[in-house]
């Protein structure tokens, strides 16, 4: 990554020493040719006669000749100039947001490449040991409970991967069907219950509440953001689902007690790839991906997700849809 990172750094500066190279044969060109100008206007000058009867004539032809041509040469270096700056920023401002693609890419294949190899490995030694070994009843349910879990943590992450994939690509078709949206969000938090015993999974869900959409996507984004919860809070914290209308809107907001998100990064988190600088979030387990693929789920159903801050530490995502009254 340094190695990288310096070139980049030389690469900038090879681009900015051409710039101002550009930028200053531009000015030269600019002040040698009002030189030029300055000098023809003197030469046409003394070879005036003053006893000609049009002196005066000519004389003022000469100089409005002058003005004429520094005033063009004004004109054009200043439109040069401006296009070569505007250029020049167009330009940065795309290699800047190439390279930080790169470096996102190159983060998430990193990430990516761990959160993959985790769960499998996870899975082969728990699969090893039940075949090498002769263990109790109670303890064969623990590997196999445990290998289940990394198993839908891998299920989920292949659905993160491929969903953001085909929704990017225009290839995953939206079925839009009136949902449960009480029931789907309850079965959610059970299931995060069942799968994080030890964690208090709080649920304050109104019932009757539906919504027009895609089961599946739906499932995936109150998942998404219930990992997220799960994920960057302490054990020991509560992490609390709530469902309730407003008005014409279906409000779900999963609160947790983490350390919370800058407010410089609130907007963010939501591009592809990208992971708070917070060296606590940086610890979790992550891709960068799920936040992304949920405010794109949000987007597709005509809903909005935003994020806000816990008063009592930590983060409130609510993801709002419109409900069928």
């Amino acid at each position: 990554m340094q190695v990288k990172q310096k070139k980049i750094q030389r690469v900038l500066i090879i681009y900015w020493v051409l710039l101002a190279y550009i930028i200053a044969a531009l000015v030269w060109w600019f002040i040698a040719l009002s030189r030029q100008n300055e000098q023809m206007s003197i030469y046409k000058l003394q070879d005036l006669r003053q006893d000609d009867f049009k002196y005066a004539e000519k004389y003022d032809r000469i100089i409005q000749a002058r003005n004429l041509k520094t005033a063009q040469y004004f004109g054009e270096g200043a439109t040069f100039m401006l296009l070569i700056l505007a250029g020049a920023i167009f330009v940065f401002r795309a290699v800047r947001r190439e390279l930080r693609s790169g470096i996102q890419q190159q983060n998430f294949m990193m990430a990516i490449t761990h959160e993959l190899k985790t769960p499998i490995a996870v899975a082969k030694l728990n699969l090893e040991t039940l075949q090498k070994w002769k263990l109790d009843e109670t303890q064969q349910k623990r590997l196999l409970y445990n290998t289940l879990e990394e198993t839908n943590r891998l299920d989920a992450l292949s659905s993160n991967i491929l969903l953001s994939s085909q929704m990017e690509a225009g290839g995953y078709r939206i079925t839009k069907e009136e949902q449960a949206f009480s029931l789907l969000v309850s079965k959610c938090a059970d299931n995060f219950s069942a799968r994080y015993a030890q964690r208090d999974i709080r649920k304050e869900i109104a019932d009757d509440i539906y919504v027009v959409g895609d089961q599946f996507l739906l499932e995936i984004a109150i998942n998404n953001l219930l990992g997220n919860a799960v994920k960057y809070s302490l054990k020991e914290k509560p992490v609390t689902v709530s469902l309730v209308q407003e008005g014409s809107l279906a409000v779900l907001k999963i609160t947790d007690e983490g350390a919370g998100i800058p407010d410089a990064e609130k907007k963010k988190i939501f591009d592809k790839f990208y992971r708070t600088g917070n060296e606590a979030t940086k610890r979790a387990k992550g891709t960068g991906l799920g936040l992304y693929l949920t405010k794109n789920i949000a987007k597709t159903h005509d809903g909005n997700i935003t994020i806000e801050n816990n008063p009592a530490g930590g983060s409130i995502f609510v993801f709002s849809l419109k409900a069928e009254s």
